[in-house]
């Protein structure tokens, strides 16, 4: 078992199937999700999801990705986002960020006060929301 499944059990951020595929999402300390609407699309096979996040001062989301894109419109707060490949960026209210479809991102609050977004899921219909993505390796480490 890897070093990485080890410390998400540890941590308790691991879930069942049955939780996942009914859209539940990891448990990240000081943050919530309010899921708002959720509808078919007239596109085959595609749903969307709105929900708004909730960071308290210095919470995060590890890294992960969704089966679908994701629209982000911060609705208060300093929020840092990271998406693999792309410089971190630092947003605040009425900024917005669109995460394509499977990219590995990241989300942090680093202001001290509560950070929020309103988040647009364009989704494949049946697929889980949220999947983990594991840490990079460090330069030189070993498995």
């Amino acid at each position: 078992m890897s070093k990485w499944i080890v410390a998400l059990a540890a941590a308790g951020l691991c879930m069942d199937s049955a939780s996942m595929a009914q859209g539940a999402r990891p448990n990240w300390p000081g943050t919530s999700r309010t899921d708002l609407q959720r509808h078919d699309l007239s596109l085959a096979g595609r749903e969307t999801l709105q929900a708004r996040i909730d960071f308290e001062p210095g919470a995060f989301a590890t890294r992960h990705r969704h089966p679908g894109e994701e629209i982000i419109y911060v609705l208060e707060g300093t929020l840092e986002y990271q998406i693999d490949g792309s410089p971190p960026v630092v947003l605040k209210a009425g900024d917005v960020l669109f995460v394509p479809a499977g990219a590995v991102h990241r989300a942090k609050n680093i202001g001290t006060v509560r950070g929020a977004e309103l988040a647009t899921y364009i989704l494949e219909k049946g697929k889980v929301l949220t999947e983990l993505a594991a840490e990079p390796a460090a330069a030189g480490a070993k498995p």
